[in-house]
C-alpha cells in the first residue's frame, strides 16, 4: 500500500486455526489478484502454505463499505438498549 493512502481493511491478524501472521500479507494479496494474477499463486508467492491460512485469504470478503453505509457513527438511540 501507498504511504498516504488509507484503505479499510477488516480481515484478522492472525489465522483463527493456527495463529500464524496473515494481516500483513493482505495489501500485497489484495493489490496483485485485482490485477489479475492468480490467487493460489500469489497466496504461494507470499508464502502463505498453510491451507488454513489459505482459506482466510480466499474466503475473505470486503463487506465494510457496505456496512459503514447502514450505521450512524456517534449516534446510538437509549430504545436500542431498553429490555
Amino acid at each position: 500500500m501507498e504511504p498516504g493512502v488509507y484503505a479499510a481493511m477488516i480481515i484478522p491478524v492472525r489465522c483463527f486455526t493456527c495463529g500464524s501472521l496473515i494481516g500483513d500479507k493482505w495489501y500485497e494479496y489484495a493489490r496483485r489478484v485485482s490485477n489479475g494474477e492468480d490467487p493460489g499463486k500469489v497466496l504461494d508467492d507470499l508464502g502463505v502454505k498453510r491451507y488454513c491460512c489459505r482459506r482466510m485469504f480466499l474466503s475473505h470478503t470486503e463487506i465494510i463499505d457496505k456496512i459503514l453505509l447502514y450505521t450512524r457513527v456517534g449516534e446510538v438511540e437509549e430504545e436500542e438498549f431498553a429490555p
